[in-house]
């Protein structure tokens, strides 16, 4: 999965774009971002990066994007997918 595909499966699945960022930083947001050798996967609050975990490999930090979406869908909307598609 490349973060191409991540955002064509967030918006096959209707996740709103005001939970996440793709390709970048945005305050309030779930954020995927291409750091030097890593990638980041991170909450973006203001200044400060919450929550950081770096891949190695686009397709881990992707899946792992995906999973902390999923559960921040199913908390807040009650409602998420099944399995890794």
């Amino acid at each position: 999965m490349t973060s191409k595909d991540l955002k064509k499966f967030f918006k096959e699945h209707l996740v709103p774009k005001k939970l996440y960022k793709v390709g970048g930083e945005k305050n309030n947001r779930i954020c995927l971002e291409k750091c030097g050798e890593y990638w980041e996967v991170f909450f973006r609050d203001h200044k400060k990066k919450l929550g950081l975990i770096r891949y190695k490999d686009e397709k881990s930090a992707c899946e792992g994007m995906m999973n902390e979406i999923r559960k921040l869908m199913e908390s807040i909307y009650g409602i998420t997918w099944a399995g890794n598609n």
